[in-house]
């Protein structure tokens, strides 16, 4: 691989005029340089990023910061030349390196040469750390983010300390790419398998961040030291390497690097890993995915300007803009839910009760343990149920335990925590009490008027009720105001979404509660109004009502999944089905067409496949090989014999005119306060892609909603520059 001289030398600070216009309100991060003197002599210049606000505020890199790093960092250079200064270090304020470019300003980027500019501003700025003359440290003293990583990766030396919250390279999660360096420099320090997991795969699983130990494990930093003399401990070792006497070794340098077959090997298996998880509708990962790619032979400067162009299109496109919606709904709307009444009204919840000891019931005493860190007691219809309860939930500590995910002191507390019973009496002192029983009105309501005889009138009755009306299952208690729902998805520790059904009949008190525990629980909640389905399975009904209507009347299965494919879900509707339970996948569609029966599709076909228990063909680690002939042959039987079927346009179609409707009714009907619930509940409970903004913004975009309703969701609509 050939290296240039100077991969910046590009770039002129003329070019960025059009960007430095729309800073005036930036939070300016500010860089400090102070000379250190060096213990084996000589001076290192340290530059301190600080945007002046407390960790709350991380700094972040805007066009006037990053102009005010580029000539600060020219003056070292000077420096250096004049031997002033023998090496360069680049830390933070307390706790923070730096979160990268601030999404606020990137998002307002009003034309795709701002964008350009953008990716080339950040590329000349940073560069200049790999340009000085002198080495280059960074030493990352806390979380770093994005941008930030890429301050540290323009370094010629990293360390790193061992309490940072944090380190990621985000932005496939957001629509976009690592264009300020990442993409080149990341795979050609620590080798491309690692680097497809910190720029591809981590992203991709919702976020994932780096603990320390573990970026340090894959390279990414030369050294971990601990945080009680950090900045100390980093000048120290950098005055030793510059002395010699610390020579700087890397399993995967440069020379090291393997790039005849397992470069293009990795990329291939990413590739074909993620045309079958998400299909090939997201942008972001397989722009990132040809920058990884090209980053096996391009020079620096190639490079760098690869990522500029790849930057600039992504954020001028739909993707981009939609993610930072929902980026800002998850980040702001979620901690400050609509609706939701004063926090001073919440009750305190000191021993929780679980009517039930199946699986989903086990998984709430497991999330109520672990969270609130109190009492909670399991029942059900005999011991034997509820010890097996017990000993799954007593199983999940020790595994946790076993991953070192707790130790074994809060393993003991957890155990010692749980109890069981068949007595309901032993609820007497629970304030919170949660049923997870089977999904019928009067066996819900049967196990409230039995546990309401033995708890205190104050304390809050919640169901896990995912179609059933929340009022009707408290109708019949004395005291239905203090009955809320508390909707859960499955499997209940990792989805982030609980639906929390405000009743007319339920009190402040109550749903405050509700919202408080859901808080307490670490989950996001939204309130909803008591009508069929909520949100996400009302919406969810309609997409699996349409397909399964469809194949009914004779449209190929490949067709129903074509006809959703530029939805962007990350999986089709029998997918979808077969992970649900094709019985519960019946029930919803039956709960649905009973409240709306000229908007929604019953599937007689679907409760045969249900009782068969036959759907996807699977290989034998449980993957979906396609539709099992057993299966069609049972759709084709409940075929009419004047059915016409669907072509993948009018399907898709269909589906779009059919949500848009549906959610146009929903807000109306006030379920929800605003579209942007509707989209944050999507987001959150089903999975639908960051890059498409949530639902509404999607319907907008292909113009469903202004087909539908002559209207649009969101105006302006929530769309690309180009």
């Amino acid at each position: 691989m050939t290296v240039a001289t100077s991969a910046i030398a590009q770039y002129s600070p003329d070019q960025f005029d059009e960007l430095r216009a729309l800073s005036d309100d930036e939070v300016v991060t500010h860089s400090y340089v102070r000379d250190v003197p060096l213990p084996s002599g000589g001076m290192l210049a340290l530059v301190t990023l600080d945007n002046g606000r407390d960790h709350t505020r991380p700094s972040t890199l805007g066009p006037a910061g990053l102009m005010e790093l580029a000539e600060l960092l020219d003056t070292q250079k000077a420096r250096a030349a004049a031997g002033e200064i023998r090496a360069l270090a680049i830390t933070g304020k307390p706790f923070i390196l730096a979160a990268g470019a601030d999404l606020s300003k990137v998002g307002d980027i009003p034309s795709y040469e701002a964008g350009l500019q953008m990716a080339q501003m950040g590329h000349y700025a940073l560069g200049k750390l790999g340009e000085l003359g002198v080495p280059s440290f960074c030493f990352i003293n806390g979380l770093a983010l994005g941008g930030g990583v890429e301050v540290a990766l323009n370094c010629d030396y990293r360390t790193l300390d061992s309490s940072a919250a944090a380190l990621a390279l985000p932005e496939v999660f957001l629509g976009i790419i690592p264009g300020w360096g990442g993409a080149w420099l990341l795979p050609n320090l620590i080798g491309i398998e690692n680097a497809l997991k910190v720029v591809v795969e981590n992203p991709l699983k919702n976020n994932r961040m780096l603990k320390p130990a573990e970026a340090f494990e894959l390279g990414m930093a030369d050294v971990l030291l601990s945080p009680a003399n950090f900045l100390e401990d980093s000048i120290r070792w950098a005055d030793d390497v510059l002395a010699g006497s610390v020579k700087v070794k890397r399993p995967n340098e440069p020379g090291k690097i393997e790039r005849a077959v397992k470069w293009d090997v990795a990329i291939g298996i990413a590739r074909k890993t993620l045309e079958k998880r998400l299909g090939k509708v997201a942008k972001s990962p397989y722009a990132a995915l040809e920058l990884l790619a090209a980053a096996k032979s391009s020079t620096k400067a190639e490079g760098f300007a690869a990522e500029d162009k790849a930057l600039a299109d992504l954020v001028a496109g739909d993707q981009f803009r939609a993610s930072i919606y929902a980026f800002n709904l998850v980040q702001k709307r979620a901690k400050r839910p609509a609706g939701a009444p004063d926090k001073a009204l919440a009750k305190k919840v000191t021993k929780v009760g679980v009517l039930g000891a199946g699986l989903m019931a086990s998984q709430f005493a497991l999330l109520f343990l672990r969270r609130l860190q109190v009492p909670v007691i399991i029942t059900d219809l005999d011991q034997a149920r509820v010890d097996k309860g017990l000993d799954y939930i007593r199983g999940e500590i020790a595994e946790l335990e076993k991953k070192g995910r707790i130790d074994s002191d809060e393993a003991n507390r957890l155990n010692a925590l749980l109890t069981g019973t068949t007595d309901k009496a032993d609820f007497a002192d629970c304030d919170w009490v949660i049923e997870a029983v089977f999904e019928e009105l009067s066996i819900k309501q049967d196990v409230f008027a039995e546990i309401e005889q033995h708890i205190s009138p104050e304390a809050v009755l919640a169901t896990n009720t995912s179609s059933l009306s929340v009022e009707q299952i408290g109708a019949k208690l004395k005291h239905p105001e203090r009955v809320v729902g508390f909707h859960f998805f499955n499997p209940v520790a990792v989805m982030p979404l609980v639906e929390v059904v405000n009743t007319p009949a339920t009190d402040e008190a109550t749903l405050a509660t509700a919202m408080a525990t859901a808080q307490a629980l670490r989950k996001n909640a939204v309130i909803t109004a008591d009508t069929p389905g909520f949100v996400v399975n009302r919406i969810l009904a309609k997409v699996l009502g349409e397909a399964m209507h469809a194949v009914e009347i004779g449209t190929p299965f490949e067709t129903v999944v074509e006809a959703q494919r530029h939805f962007g879900l990350p999986m089709d509707p029998f997918v979808l089905l077969d992970l649900v339970g094709l019985k519960v996948g019946a029930h919803v569609l039956d709960t649905h067409h009973a409240a709306f029966p000229d908007r929604f599709f019953e599937s007689k076909a679907l409760h045969e496949l249900a009782e068969a228990n036959v759907l996807l063909e699977k290989d034998s680690k449980g993957q979906s090989k396609g539709i099992d002939k057993k299966a069609i042959a049972i759709v084709e039987k409940h075929r009419p014999t004047d059915a016409t079927p669907y072509t993948v346009e009018q399907l898709t179609a269909r589906l779009e005119d059919g949500l848009a409707d549906e959610i146009h009714r929903m807000l109306d009907g006030g379920v929800v306060e605003a579209a942007e619930d509707i989209d944050l509940c999507m987001i959150l409970g089903a999975g639908w892609p960051f890059q498409m903004g949530g639902v509404t913004p999607f319907l907008d975009r292909v113009g469903a909603s202004e087909r539908v309703f002559g209207g649009t969701f969101h105006d302006p609509r929530i769309r690309g520059i180009r």
